[in-house]
Order: structure tokens, then sequence, then C-alpha cells
């Protein structure tokens, strides 16, 4: 373990300290207060050997609201990280929840965050890191989490954020004895979802979120859906290049089957692990089932032949919502989830297409009331692809 920490700060540690910046970034910012985002800052700014960029941070990112927090600052809001805070852990490393107020420092505003430390043993590291903070601390949507901070201190590695009461859509969805997501909160979720990844698509600068899925997807307390995590996300592809090759990186059961099997990542790839989530939120099911039985392993894979059959349908939709949705605004989601999950990327529709077709559907009213018929899942051997 200390050989691996010495490594760390061997690597990392001049993450902190000021060097000169380019004179690019020093006029964009004296002429904006900012980073323009027709000019935003690019990872490879900070991973190219040939780049004069530092990684100050705190100087890159000048004029955005990013607060650079000290360890000790962090350990105070958090009461040492104490597990009473424990949040939750991932691929990152743990989270804990931590109050901001002005006694901390002048002029914060009050609240409740979310702190997520990087585990040094975990699957990310520090280009993960430094990802999430170029990214989200310059993208700002009502449907993106907000960054509010991070800590960059010897080996530590942190990010502060907006508390999310709800946790995650995967936690909600999928949480034993919880009580089901309403068919209107499940579309009000899909589409904000969308339009945070129609966001990113549309930037001046486009950008592929690369792992979307239900545990990335966040939610307040009024169920509205903010995407996490872009640790993994990249710049798109620019001038006459149709995509970005990179390393296959993300979920199993989410990543689009053409980026599987070549590394051509594109816009295209987001919008087939959109139609996964969305297909998880009809279904009730996970993306893959490991206790399922063979054929309903990949989810994706098990029910789009079922998705254009309105017969065919009523037997995958959720059963615990014992009928309680729009038979209508189903057609219409399983239909859009089924052109997102096209095999042929060109075929799918990009996600401003796909937030028009989720647009009404929360509000759509012909859902049942009064005495309900639970339906049983068939079994699988019964159901023909």
């Amino acid at each position: 373990m200390a050989v691996k920490k010495m490594k760390w700060r061997s690597i990392f540690s001049s993450c902190c300290e000021v060097e000169s910046q380019s004179s690019e970034v020093m006029k964009v910012v004296a002429a904006n207060g900012k980073p323009s985002s027709f000019q935003r800052i690019s990872k490879i700014d900070f991973t190219n050997p040939n780049s004069t960029i530092s990684e100050d941070l705190s100087i890159s990112l000048a004029g955005s609201d990013i607060h650079v927090f000290t360890l000790a600052e962090l350990k105070l809001i958090s009461q040492a990280f104490s597990s009473s805070n424990f949040l939750g852990e991932g691929g990152f490393g743990p989270v804990y929840k931590g109050f901001l107020d002005d006694n901390l420092r002048p002029g914060l505003l009050p609240q409740p965050v979310a702190i997520k430390l990087l585990d040094l043993d975990g699957t990310q590291g520090h280009r993960e890191w430094l990802t999430e903070v170029i990214f989200l601390g310059q993208l700002k949507h009502a449907h993106l989490v907000k960054l509010i901070g991070y800590c960059c201190e010897d080996e530590h590695r942190m990010l502060v954020y907006e508390y999310m009461p709800r946790g995650s859509l995967e936690n909600q969805l999928f949480k034993k004895y919880s009580i089901p997501l309403p068919w209107s909160t499940r579309m009000k979720i899909a589409l904000g979802a969308a339009k945070g990844l129609a966001f990113l698509h549309e930037a001046d600068k486009p950008v592929i979120y690369r792992d979307f899925k239900a545990s990335n997807v966040l939610l307040d307390s009024d169920y509205t859906a903010k995407l996490s995590d872009f640790g993994l996300a990249k710049d798109g592809p620019e001038g006459d290049n149709t995509h970005v090759s990179t390393r296959v990186m993300g979920t199993h059961g989410y990543a689009a089957p053409e980026y599987i099997m070549t590394g051509h990542l594109t816009a295209m790839s987001d919008v087939y692990s959109f139609g996964v989530v969305l297909l998880e939120l009809l279904t009730g099911r996970r993306s893959v089932e490991k206790s399922s039985r063979k054929r309903q392993q990949n989810l994706a894979e098990w029910a789009r032949p079922m998705l254009n059959d309105p017969r065919k349908l009523s037997r995958i939709i959720d059963p615990r919502l014992e009928g309680q949705y729009s038979e209508m605004g189903a057609q219409k989601a399983a239909s859009l989830a089924y052109q997102c999950l096209s095999h042929r990327p060109k075929q799918r529709p990009t996600m401003s297409a796909v937030v028009k077709v989720l647009e009404p559907l929360k509000d759509f009213d012909d859902i049942s009331s009064g005495t309900f018929v639970y339906t049983v899942m068939d079994q699988p051997n019964s159901i023909q692809a």
C-alpha cells in the first residue's frame, strides 16, 4: 500500500502547483471572466506533455464559481467523513454528506453537499477525476449535477457536488421493498435525462457522455433527473471526423454494440445507452439480470423484439405498476426505446428527437383507475421473439 501511495504522489504531486498559463487560456479568461463555451478547456490540455497549460485548475477555471477546498475544510463539514454521513460507494470511491455555510467561507450558500473521495484502490483514477472537474467545471445545465468544488491536496482527490436527496435512479427503481415509481415519474425522469444528454451533444464543443446508466442518473427531491459522474466523458468528433476512437470503457449491458466491437465512439453510442435505461424504466428490470434464465440476461436483447407489438408489450411492462400506466404512453415510449436500441447507429434518433417524443408522455391521462388486473409475467419460453 505504501508503494502505491508513493507512486501516486510522484505522478500527480504537481496537480496543484502553480505554473504559467498558456496565452490562449489567459486571453479567454481576461476577455470573458471565464473560459468561453466556444474555447472550452479540454482534458488534453492537461495531459499533453507538450502543453504549457498548468494543472492548477483553480487558475484554469478562473472566473467560474468552482471552489477549491482544503482537506481540512472537507473533514470539518463531514465530521471527518464519519460513518453517519456515508451515502454510498461506486467505482470512483465512497461518498459522504456534508453541509456548507458561510462559517466555512464567506459567501458560501448554506446547503447540504455530497463529497466524493477518490479511492486509490478503485477502478477509476486521477485522469477520471481530472476529466470530471474539467467538464462539470465548465458545463452548466438544469439536468447536469452541479459541481461546487474540488480538493487536490497531496494524494487526495475529492469532488463536492450539490446533494441529491433521492439518490440514483438505480436505487429508486430496483431497491427492494421500496414504493414503485409511478408512471408519470418514470417519464419525467426519462425526459430530464434525455435533456441532459441533448445538451451535451449539442454544445458548441459536443461531449459524448460514454457511461449513461441508471446509477449515474441522480434525482433531487421532486425527481428532477441530473447526470453525474463524467469521468469517462469524451469530447466529440470535430471537423470531418465521424467518430472518436478510444479504448472500450463503460458498463456491461449499457454499451452500444458497435462501440464494443470497434471502439468507435459517437453521440449515437449515448443514444443506445439511453434506450437501455428507458427499457429499465418500462420493465422494472436491470440491464443485465444475472439470476434470470440465459435468454433474459441481457435486457435489450430479450425485450427489443417485443417493443413494437402492443400484445407482447403488456407482458414486459413492470408488474409493480399494477396496470397503473398509460397504454398509449407505454406504446410510444416502447417504440422510442426500439429505435434507440437499433444495431444500426444511423437509424437511432438524436437526443433532441428523443426529447420531443418524451415531452408529452408524462401527462398522458389514459391511466386506468379503480380495479386493476395484475398480469403475471409469461415464462420466457412462451414468449415469441
